[in-house]
Order: structure tokens, then sequence, then C-alpha cells
């Protein structure tokens, strides 16, 4: 009886009203998708995805507190911030993302409905599984004893995660922007203690944000969705694909060879670095 109690819980009937909406939502994406013959739509809903996962949960577990509105809040900043920055990359794109276009022109006829499940179900699942800070966090119970030193950690590297990724986007926008930089590679300011700076700062803002939820909630469960979240950038769908992408630029070798893949530190030669060809990642 106790377990099937935990189960019916208010928290758990919220995170699964969360999937519920999160599956629609990318369904009708992927619908978009077929009519534009775009996929790239599924990004535009990655950020903002978090947000709607958020504030139906807490709509619906009860009593709010400030410490959980102070979670959702960051979440939400965080959603739209990145939300709006990927809706606008996706206006500037001139074509589909390179990874689903290779995917397409593969089996033009049978893509539309391996799109629906490779593409968009996979993402809405795998958002709900990251999002599972989210879930313990608003879950936790309002009478609980919260642990105000992962609480403040957890604000605090939310915050520096926040500020890296952002600064490291808009770093991104400015150089994209001059039409002299096509086809170069970004490898000054951030970029020059990282490839991937962005990609950092947002398994730190996510790490974060499992801290602030352990602190609420006390379950171990809140660090599941960051460490999937950074093994997601760093071996799947974040670093390689792009690593393929820029190592075919004029001087990726030299830059890779410099500078470190993941974890910022000072610009020098990176030991063990060598060269990303597209036999070694994924395209």
């Amino acid at each position: 009886m106790t377990t099937m109690t935990a189960w019916i819980s208010p928290g758990w009937v919220a995170a699964l009203a969360a999937l519920a909406v999160t599956l629609v939502a990318f369904a009708l994406l992927w619908r978009l998708s077929v009519r534009r013959q775009d996929c790239s739509v599924v990004d535009l809903y990655w950020g903002f995805g978090f947000a709607v996962i958020g504030w139906v949960e807490a709509m619906l577990v009860g009593p709010w507190t400030a410490q959980r509105g102070l979670f959702l809040l960051l979440v939400t900043a965080w959603a739209l911030r990145l939300g709006i920055h990927l809706v606008r990359r996706h206006g500037a794109a001139e074509a589909e993302d390179p990874r689903y276009a290779a995917m397409r022109s593969a089996d033009p006829e049978g893509w539309p409905r391996r799109s629906f499940w490779m593409v968009f179900m996979l993402q809405a699942v795998v958002m709900w599984l990251v999002a599972t800070p989210v879930h313990f966090a608003l879950a936790a119970s309002p009478a609980g004893d919260a642990d105000q030193a992962f609480v403040i950690a957890g604000i605090v590297m939310f915050l520096a995660g926040f500020a890296l990724e952002s600064a490291a986007d808009l770093q991104i926008v400015r150089f994209k922007a001059d039409p002299a930089n096509r086809g170069r590679l970004l490898t000054t300011g951030l970029f020059a203690w990282s490839r991937h700076p962005n990609y950092f700062g947002e398994t730190v803002l996510w790490w974060g944000l499992g801290l602030f939820a352990f602190g609420l909630s006390g379950s171990l469960w809140a660090f599941a969705g960051p460490a999937l979240l950074t093994w997601l950038l760093i071996k799947v769908s974040g670093i390689p694909p792009l690593e393929t992408h820029l190592s075919q630029r004029p001087g990726f070798e030299d830059y890779a060879a410099r500078t470190s893949p993941f974890l910022p530190l000072p610009p020098g030669r990176v030991a063990g670095a060598s060269r990303v060809t597209a036999d070694q990642v994924r395209d």
C-alpha cells in the first residue's frame, strides 16, 4: 500500500502530466516539420519545454513556497533565454540542420514517419528525463526542512553556468553576424579557453539545479537529469556532431591542439589532443 501511495503521489501525477504535455507538444512540432520539410523545428522547443514542464508541475503539486517559486523562476529564466536564442538561430539558418538533412536524404519517403520516433518522441522523453531536478524540487514536501547549504550552492552554480552559457552564445551571435567570418572558426574570448564553453555552461547550471533540488527534496535522483545531459552533450548529440562539422574548417587541427574541448583551461597545447575526423564521431 505504501508503494502504491508513493506512485500516485501528487508529485508523480504532476510529473506524468508534464510528460503527456511534452509528448503532445513534440507531436505538434512533428506535424509542422512534415509540412515544412525541416526537422530543425524540434530545436525551437528545447528551451521553452522545460519551463512548460515546470509550470505544469507547479500548478498540480499543491502549495507554493518561496524556494519552490525561486527554483521555478531560475528554470523559467534559463528556458526563455535559451528558447529565444534558438528561435533566432533557426530564423537565421539558411537550410535544415545538416544532421537531419543527411537522414532525410538517406530515406526521403520513410523519413517523415521515422522522424516522429527517432527525433521528436525521443527528444520529448529525453527532455522529461533531463528535467529530474524540476520533478523533485517541485514535488518536495512544503513542510520539509530544506538543506540550505545545498540550496545556496545550487543557486551559485546555476548563476555561474547561466552567465557562462549566455556570454558564449552572445559571442557566437556577434561572430556570425560579421560576413567576413563565414566559414571561419571562433577561437577568441571564451572560445580560447574551451571549444564549447556554452555546453560547459549549460552543464554547470543544470548541476546547480540538481543541487538546489537535492537540497529541497533530499533525493539523489535529482542528479539523474544533469548526469544524462552531461553525457549527451559530451558523447552523443552535442560535441561529437559539432566537432565533425567544425573539423572541416581551416585551422581546426591547430585550434583543437591548443584548446580544451569542454572544461575551460588556460589557452595552450592540450595534452593528448588530436584532430577529430568524420569517421570518429557521428555526423
